[in-house]
């Protein structure tokens, strides 16, 4: 029998604690339309191309919120890209390090990262 299971991550799940404020940040900064539809009042997936995103307010709790990165999301300016987030007022957890990435966090506290791809 050969393995069913593929080396692809299909999707990841990211724990927030207000469903709609999440789906308004996330789509706000990655530069999306916040219009589409939330599923059984906590699900909202990301449009995204490659690997999905989806936010999930039922899995939420305080002690569950990413306390490192699980992920990156890739720019191909890594200043520009940190100039932006500034801007947006993003709580910037670190400078640009190695002149490659650095982390952020969500309103809720989930720690993420931005790498230059």
């Amino acid at each position: 029998m050969s393995n069913p299971i593929l080396n692809q991550i299909g999707t990841v799940f990211i724990p927030v604690s207000d469903i709609e404020k999440a789906r308004d940040w996330y789509c706000d900064i990655l530069g999306l339309k916040s219009d589409g539809e939330i599923l059984f009042d906590h699900l909202y997936v990301i449009p995204m191309e490659g690997t999905g995103i989806v936010l999930d307010s039922k899995i939420y709790a305080k002690d569950k919120i990413f306390k490192a990165p699980a992920f990156h999301l890739n720019t191909k300016n890594i200043e520009e890209a940190f100039q932006y987030m500034k801007n947006k007022g993003v709580h910037l957890m670190t400078e640009i390090e190695h002149n490659h990435y650095f982390n952020f966090q969500d309103p809720d506290g989930n720690m993420l990262m931005i790498s230059e791809c």
